[in-house]
């Protein structure tokens, strides 16, 4: 049950002292990290504070700023800033009042706070001082996980509309001698690279103007480094990431004061809101962690809370998945994929997934250019429907799963015949097709509804399916919405995503278990508002395994490896046409959520083999690892040597899974020697090398050692050539 807390655990309130600047201090708590707002004795909510928990109420009462030069106004930075009176740097919220009036101040009125086994949301209210317009700044703070989500909630009660040009969700200034800001970047087939530089004076932006598929190129992620650049298991970090699968900007701006002031939100790129009186507008949730042992805890943190609050069913063991798609593509019958389900069946895995290529009949899905939207069985293709491939997997002891775009529709369909004004479209104007394809406007009611009953009626009319693939593999090139009003196409780029998240509620409310995976053309809509909804995520779709080290690595600093969808495809790869080892293969994938995505008859001999062991070692060993573990990342691919080795390390210490993998080709006698993390200094472990395939990579192998020589002398392992590869358990002995 819900309980209002004040002055207790989470939030402490504190009246001020006769001699204080503050009249009232704000903590919020985790277990590790303390946030801390004062309101001045002119009512203004100050930022005071972010970082490893202090307790020091009493300090930050009577904590001061100097003034500064040239002014009586002091160095202290606002828990939200405005536009306007005083205010020079990026501003989290710019509003146009009814007046036209451009400036905006609030003041603090009431702080209240919520708690329940979970969290605590403590609520700040702001009002202007001059207009009846109010601000809600929401924290929520998530004791356990050392998280904090910030968003705000926007309300006008003037006498008409008023115009948001900037509404950010948070606000966090910080103090050091330098910052060092990580990010991410890419393409497709290239999705989370990752970037470290140091941050100077002026404004870095980190933004998306797609729409959709917003997380292809960048990330709306990151991770500070204060002082120095990022270590792994040392220094002041702190990790955000904005929840939201819209266009998205994050402001990291060093100002004239060598003060670093993050802002995070919605892009306001053509996005200016019209709110009318009584009404208000909710921003997006930021995610913050913080650590004072370097990004790995970091990145702990956020798969912690990730998959309990970030991901739907991420504490759950899922099914090792076989994909059709880069074993038959578009060019299937009933025979290939029964087939397909026949060696499946025999190497372990748990559930068949039947990608694009199954619908469309008056305009067959034989290629993409034609049935997107149309989701009816291909006839021609499966003559018997969809049951009857459902009820073959389920004879085979296989799930069904299938593959959806339903935000999408080529021009070639009879949706874009019957329904032309549901296209994103701007009047007058050629509509651009990408990938052959056009997009719904999901600001749409209407839209909505078709959207939400392609997935309902698909389950309802075949409820043997088990799984969906959800994808979306286009993004926004001419904005513009024949349902949205001509003063109201500024809304069209929220609306779109708040349309999307109106059926995604949907979806959840019917089928709050189902498994869906996210999907946008590989990476492209990875972030924890989408993730939130879904069970899994696919990274890329680059499945060569020496990309994926890469695009994993810079994926799992701050999304969950359990959601992480890592297939098995065949060699040469069909993205990069690089020749690798099954084995090199099969580690890179155990080090996410294992699936196939090739032809498995193609596989024969000691390869089936050695397969369907790799397979049993990953139900036995690893899948629960992966699920429940803490990731410790001992050499980076990025570092210079040409490794790359992580750790899977149970919560009870009691178990482990170690990988290392030989990145480019060394000279002979150039070994790596692993220092291993995380595991309890004070027990032993014996040290059993999996997925073999000829003589063992360590001299060790089945002997017992202590946690202090695995973690401080370390473990050298014969590994040279590239695409090498080993793999351990480590269970303790004694």
């Amino acid at each position: 049950m819900k309980t209002i807390l004040f002055s207790l655990l989470q939030i402490v309130l504190l009246g001020s002292a006769s001699l204080a600047q503050n009249s009232e201090v704000i903590e919020i708590n985790t277990k590790s990290t303390s946030l801390v707002y004062a309101v001045d004795q002119s009512s203004r909510l100050i930022f005071q504070y972010y970082g490893k928990k202090v307790e020091a109420a009493a300090n930050f009462r009577v904590q001061q700023a100097y003034s500064k030069p040239d002014t009586d106004r002091d160095f202290s930075y606002e828990a939200y800033p405005t536009f306007g009176l005083g205010n020079i740097n990026e501003p989290a919220l710019a509003v146009i009042h009814s007046d036209g009036s451009l400036n905006t101040e609030l003041a603090f009125e009431t702080v209240e706070s919520i708690s329940n086994s979970d969290f605590t949301e403590t609520v700040i209210h702001l009002k202007d001082r001059v207009y009846d317009f109010a601000v809600e700044l929401h924290t929520k703070a998530y004791f356990n996980e050392d998280v904090i989500t910030q968003w705000t909630v926007i309300e006008n009660n003037e006498n008409g509309a008023v115009k948001l040009n900037n509404f950010a969700s948070s606000f966090l200034p910080l103090k050091a001698e330098s910052y060092y800001l990580t990010h991410f970047y890419g393409a497709w087939a290239g999705e989370m690279s990752v970037a470290e530089e140091k941050l100077e004076n002026g404004i870095k932006v980190i933004e998306c103007k797609k729409g959709v598929r917003t997380t292809q190129t960048e990330n709306a992620s990151f991770i500070l480094s204060l002082n120095h650049p990022s270590l792994e298991n040392s220094g002041e970090c702190y990790g955000g990431a904005l929840a939201w699968s819209g266009n998205y900007r994050l402001a990291f701006q060093v100002d004239e004061w060598r003060t670093l002031n993050v802002v995070s939100g919605i892009n306001p790129f053509l996005s200016a809101w019209s709110l009318k009186p009584g009404e208000s507008f909710s921003t997006p949730e930021m995610i913050y962690t913080f650590s004072n042992e370097g990004r790995g805890q970091v990145s702990r943190n956020l798969h912690d809370w990730g998959r309990k609050y970030g991901m739907t069913g991420g504490t759950e063991i899922y099914d090792i998945v076989l994909n059709s798609w880069e074993g038959a593509y578009f060019t299937f019958d009933e025979n290939t994929l029964s087939g397909m389900m026949n060696d499946a069946a025999e190497m372990g895995i748990e559930t068949f997934v039947l990608d694009d290529g199954w619908f469309g009949n008056k305009y067959p899905r034989n290629n993409d250019d034609a049935g997107l939207g149309d989701w009816q069985t291909n006839t021609k293709k499966l003559p018997r429907g969809l049951d009857y491939l459902i009820d073959y997997a389920h004879s085979k002891g296989l799930k069904f799963g299938l593959w959806i775009e339903p935000e999408m529709v080529n021009p070639e369909s009879e949706l874009a015949e019957n329904h032309p004004e549901w296209i994103v479209q701007s009047n007058g104007r050629e509509k651009i097709t990408w990938r052959n394809q056009l997009l719904l406007d999901l600001s749409n009611p209407k839209v909505q509804d078709f959207v939400y009953n392609v997935f309902d009626s698909l389950l309802t009319t075949h409820p043997g399916i088990e799984y969906v693939k959800w994808d979306a593999n286009r993004h926004v090139e001419q904005a513009g919405s024949t349902y949205l009003s001509d003063s109201e196409q500024t809304h069209f780029w929220v609306a779109y995503t708040r349309g999307l998240y109106s059926v995604y509620d949907r979806i959840r409310a019917k089928y709050p278990d189902f498994v869906i995976q996210d999907c946008a053309s590989g990476g492209g809509r990875l972030d924890y508002g989408a993730l939130k909804y879904h069970n899994e995520y696919w990274t890329s779709d680059n499945t060569d395994p020496l990309s994926r080290i890469f695009i994993q690595y810079g994926t799992t600093l701050i999304y969950p490896p359990v959601g992480a969808a890592s297939h098995v495809s065949t060699s040469p790869n069909h993205q990069t046409q690089r020749m690798t080892p099954l084995k090199f293969r099969f580690d890179v994938a155990m080090t996410g959520r294992l699936g196939m995505e090739l032809q498995p008859k193609d596989i024969q001999g000691d390869d089936r083999i050695f397969a369907e062991e790799a397979i049993k070692n990953y139900k036995e060993f690893i899948r629960p690892l992966v699920t429940h573990g803490d990731l410790y990342r001992l050499k980076s691919p990025y570092d210079e040597g040409g490794w790359a080795s992580q750790l899977f390390v149970a919560k009870s210490k009691e178990s482990a899974v170690f990988y290392t993998f030989s990145l480019e080709p060394h000279l002979r006698g150039i070994y790596p020697t692993i220092k291993l993390n995380g595991l309890d200094p004070n027990k032993n472990y014996q040290i059993k090398e999996i997925n073999k395939n000829g003589k063992s990579r360590f001299w060790g192998d089945g002997q017992t050692f202590s946690a202090d020589y695995l973690m401080n002398v370390g473990v050298e392992l014969k590994i040279a050539d590239q695409y090498d590869s080993a793999l351990f358990m480590l269970k303790v002995v004694g």
